[in-house]
């Protein structure tokens, strides 16, 4: 886990004063709305549809079992019993009363947690892999360098006003988890050809009104001068960003606009200047920093689990929730687990608060009191010994967090949508319901999920892809028609290594005709795939064609 210094304790704590100082004039009416808005968003706090939210950072997605439990106090003291995992690896809550976020942040700051720049044109809360760490392809542990930036950008004076809000991800591991050809920086831990470690720095990817993938920038950064590569990238942002038009000031329109090959030219550059300054980490800072990351005190366990293997022959719903909620772990014995937020009639990411003790009880209990976050808003239990699996999915079922469906079509990434967000053009919570209903209404409901077998369902509200749509299998974004809510359909998008952006397939469609069409998509992949080929794998080898042809004319012939 990462531990709070001195420093980090007093910065937080003076922000927690400031902010109930900053409040009570605001309610008292000596500041004006326009003079409170940017000191609110500061700390995170948004004004929704209904109600404030406050977003809570989550530094890289890791959380103790301590901080479990005061989420869970806060949301059954504060909210109304549940919160929400966003794809930034942090929590939201949707409904505080605005006189008591100052007490929440309060509470949170007794646990080392707090909700600075989770908002505001700065650098929000660096992501990871959540399997960092464990991960049996990992190569390099990513969370020391997530560290290191979240120690650099907190506070940091020079970037927090940049033109638009800047988001980081860091991988170290074969398979990019951390979807980080979608960000504005993404760093992949590599090393050179004396085995020095190092970085592969992409730049200007993003999603929103103009995705992008990410372009190389740099092959192999020397791991020294990680900070002074990001001051000289945040520099030449906030020397050229436009801050006249909030839709053209993103790093990625920069780029596109100076060509990645001119702005990596001016990083280089400004590097040049400050390579090997004060900023640069001796190796020394890379070991202090790998401590707090120290693997936990591992049993020496054999290979293969006999009560493991006996549990998967005895119960047919525990192994099917085995092939796919449970990840091999690089410590023999052991295994990281998922726990779903994503079952039927239950908006995806939502948690309530006695889930929220379940889980901090899960941790205490099986995985060295550690929880850790995903992007795809679901929960992890990274170090679990395999002869604990079986007792790990009773009490995760017991709880409504054993639903095994990670990696298919009802692990459904969704934004809060129409339902919260002011800015949403459409709902987003309820057209995932009506497909996760759809598919339940079958049969063979879970025979059928696993025929389809891989597939990335991403929702978001509005442009600003909060749910990632882009870079879904299938995507569905809510757009705005003549005030009605109608719905965008793109395929092709893809996460990780094969990072690709999804294509419009034809006009949008009622939010009643969502099910139907998701339905004829899946019909053409069933019918045209070839053996063992993923729906995205059959998208890139006919293109999307054959999919519009199908849905339209359904539409039509309906």
């Amino acid at each position: 886990m990462y531990r709070y210094d001195l420093v980090d304790n007093k910065l937080v704590a003076e922000r927690v004063r400031q902010y109930r100082d900053q409040l009570s004039r605001y309610l008292a009416g000596r500041l004006s709305e326009d003079e409170f808005r940017p000191l609110r968003l500061q700390n995170g706090l948004y004004i929704q549809r209904h109600a404030p939210m406050l977003r809570v950072a989550i530094p890289y997605g890791q959380l103790s079992a301590r901080q479990v439990r005061k989420l869970a106090e806060i949301a059954r003291r504060y909210d109304r019993d549940y919160a929400h995992l966003t794809t930034r690896q942090n929590i939201q809550f949707n409904w505080p009363r605005l006189e008591d976020t100052p007490d929440i942040l309060e509470h949170l700051a007794e646990v080392e947690m707090h909700a600075i720049q989770t908002s505001g044109n700065c650098i929000r809360n660096t992501t990871t892999d959540h399997f960092a760490g464990v991960a049996a392809d990992e190569f390099a542990d990513p969370r020391p360098t997530c560290e290191l930036i979240r120690q650099w950008s907190t506070f940091h004076p020079e970037f927090a006003y940049l033109p638009r809000k800047f988001k980081i991800a860091v991988n170290g591991a074969a398979v990019d988890r951390a979807a980080t050809l979608a960000h504005d920086i993404g760093l992949q831990l590599v090393t050179d050809a004396q085995g020095l470690p190092g970085y592969r720095v992409f730049a200007g990817g993003g999603l929103g009104r103009t995705p992008f993938i990410g372009h190389l920038i740099r092959d192999f950064l020397p791991q020294a001068e990680l900070l002074n590569y990001l001051d000289a990238m945040l520099r030449i942002y906030n020397l050229h960003g436009r801050r006249d038009n909030k839709y053209k000031a993103r790093i990625k329109i920069l780029i596109r606009d100076l060509t990645p090959a001119r702005y990596a030219e001016e990083v280089e550059a400004e590097w040049a200047r400050l390579a090997g300054g004060p900023a640069a980490v001796p190796p020394e800072e890379f070991r202090r920093l790998e401590q707090f990351f120290e693997p936990p005190a591992y049993a020496c366990l054999p290979g293969e689990c006999v009560p493991l293997r006996q549990a998967l022959a005895d119960s047919k719903p525990f192994s099917n929730w085995f092939k796919r909620n449970v990840m091999a772990h690089k410590v023999d014995g052991y295994a990281a687990v998922t726990l779903s937020l994503k079952k039927t009639g239950v908006p995806p990411g939502d948690i309530t608060s006695d889930q929220l003790d379940a889980v901090a009880a899960l941790a205490e209990r099986y995985s060295f009191g550690e929880v850790r976050v995903s992007h795809e808003q679901n929960l992890i239990l990274a170090d679990v010994r395999q002869d604990d699996l079986f007792s790990v999915w009773n009490a995760a079922r017991d709880v409504g967090l054993a639903t095994p469906n990670i990696g298919l079509l009802t692990n459904i990434i969704c934004c809060p949508g129409g339902d919260f967000c002011s800015l949403a053009n459409a709902k987003s919570i309820p057209v995932a319901q009506a497909i996760q209903e759809r598919i339940e209404e079958r049969v063979d409901a879970l025979d059928y999920l696993h025929d389809i077998g891989e597939l990335d369902l991403n929702i978001s509200g509005c442009i600003n892809a909060c749910g990632h749509h882009h870079i879904g299998h299938i995507g569905i974004l809510g757009v705005d028609k003549n005030g009605e809510e109608w719905y965008q359909v793109t395929i092709g998008g893809a996460q990780g290594n094969q990072a690709a952006l999804g294509k419009v397939i034809g006009p949008s469609f009622a939010r009643e005709q969502m099910p139907d069409v998701i339905e004829s998509l899946l019909e053409v992949y069933l019918r045209e795939r070839h053996a063992d080929e993923r729906f995205i794998d059959t998208v890139r080898r006919l293109g999307i064609d054959p999919f519009r042809d199908h849905v339209y004319r359904e539409r039509v012939d309906a």
